[in-house]
């Protein structure tokens, strides 16, 4: 019998990437990749922002 494959990674929920205040205004938490323009996302890794879409990458100093 085949060894089960492990389960996938779960994108994190729209809601948690954008912050509400009290008037109703979201504000996204993560910075937005200037290649693919606004609603793409650039990960947060431990020393560089990646894009996952285009592979836009800027480095932490």
């Amino acid at each position: 019998m085949a060894a089960k494959k492990p389960a996938k990674k779960e994108a994190p929920k729209r809601s948690a990437l954008y912050n509400v205040d009290k008037e109703g205004k979201a504000t996204p938490t993560h910075r937005t990749c200037p290649k693919c323009g606004a609603g793409v996302f650039l990960a947060e890794h431990k020393d560089r922002f990646a894009c996952g879409k285009c592979g836009y990458t800027e480095f932490k100093n």
